[in-house]
């Protein structure tokens, strides 16, 4: 019987035979590993693995850094996980709630009786976690019987993380211990505190915000950068969490599970209804002014059908919203830029011709009939086929894009007549007290069943996309986002719930040999704490339809 395995190692350029049982942190004592930071994790047949995993059969292993991005969710998991120890060691009558990423951050609820949060104790909790940084201290993985886990959880008041354990109805759960504190962040950590050096805590509005590496240079804190008009769309969509009783998964599941779901739906979709139609009663109570309404959001933040549910309100409001296409606007591909790669950038603003569209804006702010280019994605050249646009005093223009926050897209026109607005899914549903459900997974999920439906992508395909969308939205849409007069979350409570039976079958196509699977299974076990729900009480103008189909709106 043969007593070695072979892994082979792709940051490593070699193959090597290693006794069964052989950690991979045993291994990385004996090989080089081309990383430019400390090695945190790895993907071990393309599933995420901890460096505590031992190795008992063929392997392909690629080590990962905090550049990646489950290396960079381990460094945020491990973070948060001493953040709650320092403050439990602080304040053990008071709690905290890790809440939603904000500021290139992350956002905290303290609810500390009697009392707000004070600078005193910012600084004392930073202080705290560096001592236990310094102390280097091992968090400390343990698997046991589910009920032997659930009676720890109840000493330590982790009643929310309870139901998820029994939803999943598992023999054996998993846990983590530092120094005595336990807790569980679904997923796995870094070795031990001592990685965690770069980091900084402020105190953020009512809570604080956790501040991490930068991407780019992680042995730097990203810059505290204010953003107060995000911040209240946050706070609002957590007050009406709040009112409706469904802060986490556990309390949606039971939702779903006691009859309350379609009074969920209806009231969750009367929230949307809501917003827009103020938005559009705030534009309307300009005195006529605005003429330009620019929405811009990141992928599958449902702009679409926000501009048409828009353009309803205003005709209610007795104003004519005609439509304006950016990609109308497209330079030829010969003139359009290259990327970092070679490649021609379509998302750059310099891909669209500024000036032509600034010209044409004022033309028709003037009342002048405008003849628009069109754009072929086949021949990559402008083209004219004879339609045109004239506005009259009635009319509003709706242009929607991923640049529509810039000021440099519409440079030449007033500002009383602009008016924006951004579009997110900004949920602020949890999954327990001390984890967060990622905006950016919400809107993942939402792209990868519309794409399968309507693009026929496979979710291995947009997934491999999806890294690449994201750095274009952190380049030319996050920047503006404070620019906008107005915001509006197109989060709905209820979704996550809907979408889990649309999108499993399909992350169940990724194969366990595809680059893509570990991403797939991640998402896999986080749909695994969510009931299902029927889509049945949701209306055809939702934006969810958008994604789900069996909308009323034409794409």
């Amino acid at each position: 019987m043969l007593k070695t395995v072979a892994i082979n190692c792709i940051n490593c350029g070699t193959t090597k035979a290693v006794s069964k049982g052989t950690s991979l942190n045993e291994v990385l004592k004996e090989v080089e590993v081309e990383t430019k930071n400390p090695v945190l994790g790895a993907l071990v047949n393309n599933r995420f693995e901890e460096l505590s995993f031992e190795i008992y059969h063929p392997i392909t292993v690629q080590f990962i850094d905090i550049t990646h991005p489950n290396g960079m969710r381990m460094y945020l998991r491990s973070l948060s996980f001493v953040l709650c120890k320092a403050f439990s060691d602080l304040f053990p009558d008071a709690h905290i709630r890790i809440d939603h990423s904000i500021s290139k951050g992350i956002y905290c609820k303290i609810e500390k009786p009697g009392e707000e949060l004070s600078l005193e104790d910012v600084s004392a909790i930073r202080q705290r976690m560096h001592q236990i940084v310094d102390a280097n201290q091992p968090f400390v993985h343990i698997e046991e019987e589910t009920e032997e886990v659930i009676r720890k959880f109840e000493a330590h008041g982790l009643y929310d993380k309870i139901d998820l354990l029994k939803h999943k109805g598992q023999n054996f759960s998993n846990y983590y211990s530092l120094d005595g504190y336990i807790g569980y962040f679904y997923g796995g950590m870094v070795p031990s505190t001592g990685y965690l050096k770069v980091f900084d805590i402020n105190k953020y509005f009512n809570g604080l915000l956790l501040q991490l590496p930068q991407k780019a240079n992680p042995l730097k804190v990203e810059n505290l950068v204010i953003q107060k008009k995000l911040f209240e769309i946050f706070q609002e969509f957590s007050q009406w969490i709040r009112i409706l009783d469904v802060p986490n998964i556990s309390q949606l599941n039971h939702s779903c599970s006691n009859g309350k779901s379609e009074v969920l739906i209806k009231v969750s979709e009367a929230l949307h209804e809501k917003k827009i139609g103020q938005i559009a009663d705030n534009i309307r109570s300009r005195n006529n002014q605005v003429k330009i309404i620019l929405i811009s959001g990141p992928s599958s933040s449902g702009k679409t059908t926000f501009a048409k549910r828009l353009a309803v309100h205003l005709i209610v409001n007795g104003m004519k919203p005609l439509t304006l296409s950016l990609d109308n606007y497209f330079v030829d591909r010969d003139d359009t830029p290259f990327d970092e790669n070679g490649k021609h950038d379509y998302e750059a603003l310099e891909a669209l011709d500024v000036k032509l569209f600034n010209q044409n804006l004022l033309s028709l702010l003037n009342g002048e009939k405008v003849e628009i280019p069109k754009f072929s994605f086949e021949t990559g050249a402008r083209y004219y086929n004879g339609e045109t646009m004239q506005m009259k005093p009635e009319n509003v223009l709706i242009i929607e894009g991923i640049h529509g926050l810039n000021p440099v897209l519409t440079s030449s026109i007033p500002a009383e007549v602009k008016f924006k607005i951004y579009v997110s899914a900004l949920t602020s549903l949890n999954i327990d007290g001390h984890n967060r459900v990622s905006t950016t997974d919400n809107r993942l999920i939402r792209r990868i069943v519309r794409d399968y439906r309507y693009r026929k992508y496979s979710a291995r395909e947009t997934i491999s996309r999806w890294q690449s969308v994201r750095q274009g939205e952190e380049k030319h849409i996050f920047p503006y986002q404070e620019e906008a007069d107005t915001m509006f979350n197109s989060a709905l409570l209820y979704e996550l719930a809907v979408l889990k039976p649309y999108a499993e079958p399909i992350l169940l196509e990724v194969q366990p040999n595809q680059p893509e699977y570990a991403e797939a299974t991640r998402l896999l076990d986080f749909f695994s704490y969510f009931k299902p729900l029927k889509p049945r009480e949701i209306p055809p103008t939702s934006i969810i339809r958008e994604f789900l189909g069996g909308s009323s709106f034409n794409y």
